[in-house]
């Protein structure tokens, strides 16, 4: 379906000048896209009853807030614009605050060390379930990694949200691990993740790869760096700088952990919280 042009105009603005991701401004494209081919006109043209039933599609809360945010975006660059005077508005619905799913480093390890070494794709799975949990990448940032941004045990991010670089220390022991994988693999190409013909790794694939051993996707492996990094005792702000979070507020919802760790230690040690004899 041909977009109308004021959505055109809103994804290249959000691409060229708020500099969004790629894939953030395929999610907004294919939100807005929805929006116009239920409404049959240009989104411009609706108003708030047309939102209301579009809306009323969707029960589930994220998705609904995900496609109110697109289409809330989407006018609020409209009048910014001045192509309308005003727009209709919906105020995002609360949601519950979701705590992240991890998994404890016994439970990363365990399935690693049941991964088939033997074969360059073993050790390209072991090698890449590491680097998720030692990097705290995003799946995508993962994939568009080079064999020429590791330097000396840091990992160089270019292709992170908004295209800002930044450098992520990697534990020497997945560096161990990632070495292995590259010295036995048959192609010396500088892409760092590669599929068995030697072609860059999809996202499908990575999901495949980290769903086969531990059954999760690889935003649970970011969760899981993020959560050892808090329990370990980090600071916050560098945990932001480390996962590439514009806002200490999208950081936030890992403190939880960190209070519920320290309640867990003054029940388990301080001698108030031991039933009475």
């Amino acid at each position: 379906m041909k977009l109308s042009n004021a959505v055109e105009a809103f994804l290249e603005y959000i691409a060229l000048i708020k500099l969004q991701s790629r894939a953030t401004v395929e999610a907004y494209r294919n939100d807005l896209a929805q929006y116009e081919a239920f409404l049959q006109k240009p989104a411009i043209e609706s108003h708030t009853e047309d939102l209301i039933r579009f809306l009323g599609q969707f029960h589930n809360p994220r998705t609904l807030n995900r496609k109110l945010s697109a289409i809330n975006a989407f006018f609020n660059f409209c009048v910014k614009s001045e192509f309308i005077d005003d727009a209709p508005h919906i105020q995002r619905s609360k949601l519950p605050k979701m705590l992240p799913k991890f998994l404890e480093y016994d439970e990363i390890m365990c399935a690693v060390d049941q991964i088939d070494s033997s074969t360059w794709l073993g050790l390209r799975d072991r090698a890449f379930i590491l680097f998720l949990y030692a990097s705290g990448t995003r799946v995508t940032e993962a994939i568009e990694s080079r064999k020429s941004d590791l330097e000396e045990g840091w990992l160089r991010i270019h292709h992170a949200k908004g295209d800002k670089e930044r450098m992520v220390p990697i534990a020497p022991q997945a560096i161990e691990v990632i070495e292995h994988y590259l010295n036995a693999r048959p192609f010396s190409k500088d892409q760092l993740w590669l599929n068995y013909r030697g072609e860059r790794l999809s996202r499908i694939s990575a999901f495949k790869i980290t769903q086969k051993y531990l059954g999760v996707s690889p935003h649970v492996l970011r969760h899981s760096f993020a959560t050892a990094l808090i329990l370990g005792g980090a600071d916050l702000r560098v945990v932001q700088e480390f996962l590439g979070h514009v806002s200490l507020d999208t950081t936030q919802i890992y403190t939880h952990l960190h209070r519920q760790d320290l309640a867990d230690t003054l029940r388990d040690y301080h001698p108030l919280s031991k039933e009475s004899a």
